[in-house]
């Protein structure tokens, strides 16, 4: 559990008065690198010892993760009862991303619960947003969702989330004016901070590039397909919801998320699950079953990659290498070509095919 120890050690150095980028904990000499809002939220971790916080980070994640899963049937408009849920969660355990969460006693399962209870709420709900903006000011990346709702005309939710997220940058301000002055003007901008974008753990679009490549620092051969990316994405999240509501929407924001994202380690894709229930929803259960499959095989541990071997990995390996930027790809590309699809029909027909047909096509 690093990525624990390291909470703890921001949350010693908001206690304590410490250098809250200055430091590095666990061998692998890990360095702080969220917003000075969520080393406040760490502080309750120092009041515990060690061995009682990482069974309590542990039981807190298996319980997240079953919130996380009866979200994501949400989403995909197919609550699930208690003896389903139990089992899909048991299921859930073993896909990587999960598992490594539970792992490195990680936050992404408390993020995208934030993010998708948010976004699942009913239309109109007090409040909307604010979980939103929580979230995003923790760890900046569901900050994407906010442009969704933007585009999507849900101007009001989108302003709450904004403010929201403004509102976590004044409490770390007020709290620590240092650290975050540090923060946004100088380590917000070291991504190499954060760790080696060439390493099989980073499963973006940057780390796709970088290995293919066989160059560390991609340069403008990622940047400039990322902005193109992350265009694309949400312009196809938002096309999607006339046809489907958030039902896709929110995955392939989720999903452009984690390619545009310089690093996106393979812990952060835990967003296969509401994937995978809506996959199910929409009547591809084989389609389903392979993306399970491809998010349980942990295909990019098999490969060797001690050293600078991630960059000199034969052609054949580099799918091996990159599971995730590449089905996050394909997933992005089957929705483009499913809402040709549906344009087509209804430019054809002059009527709208019905919600089922279109949940069904939407990833075909």
């Amino acid at each position: 559990m690093a990525d624990l120890l390291v909470y703890r050690a921001e949350g010693e150095a908001v206690v304590h008065g410490g250098d809250l980028y200055g430091f590095t904990v666990t061998e692998w000499r890990l360095p702080a690198t969220y917003p000075p809002f969520a080393a406040v939220l760490f502080v309750p971790t120092t009041w515990i010892p060690v061995p009682a916080l990482k069974v309590a980070f542990l039981a807190g994640n298996a319980l997240l993760l079953a919130r996380l899963v009866a979200l994501s049937a949400r989403l995909a408009g197919r609550p699930l009862r208690l003896p389903a849920l139990c089992a899909a969660t048991a299921l859930a355990l073993w896909l990587e991303p999960v598992f490594q969460t539970l792992l490195f006693g990680q936050i992404n399962l408390a993020v995208a619960c934030l993010v998708l209870w948010d976004l699942t709420r009913p239309p109109g709900a007090r409040a909307r947003g604010l979980a939103l903006g929580i979230a995003a000011g923790v760890k900046l990346t569901p900050a994407i969702f906010i442009a969704y709702l933007f585009l999507t005309a849900r101007r009001k939710e989108a302003g709450v989330a904004t403010a929201s997220f403004l509102g976590t940058a004044l409490l770390g301000a007020l709290l620590l004016p240092s650290a975050t002055a540090d923060f946004w003007t100088r380590r917000l901008f070291e991504t190499g901070r954060v760790g080696k974008a060439w390493i099989v753990d980073n499963q973006s679009l940057q780390g796709l590039i970088a290995r293919a490549s066989g160059a560390e620092t991609p340069g403008p051969a990622w940047v400039l397909p990322a902005a193109g990316l992350a265009v694309a994405g949400l312009w196809l999240a938002t096309r999607a919801r006339p046809v489907d509501g958030d039902r896709w929407g929110i995955p392939l924001t989720a999903f452009t998320a984690l390619l545009v994202c310089p690093i996106s380690w393979s812990h952060h894709w835990v967003w296969c699950v509401p994937l995978l229930a809506v996959l199910l929803a929409a009547g591809r259960p084989y389609l389903a079953v392979t993306t399970a499959a491809l998010f349980t095989a942990r295909t990019m541990w098999l490969l060797p990659h001690v050293g600078d071997r991630d960059l000199h990995f034969p052609w054949w390996q580099q799918p091996l290498a990159s599971p995730y930027p590449l089905l996050g790809l394909a997933l992005l590309a089957g929705a483009a070509l499913a809402l040709r699809r549906h344009g087509r029909a209804l430019r054809d027909g002059g009527a709208q095919p019905s919600a089922r047909i279109s949940s069904a096509s939407m990833i075909r």
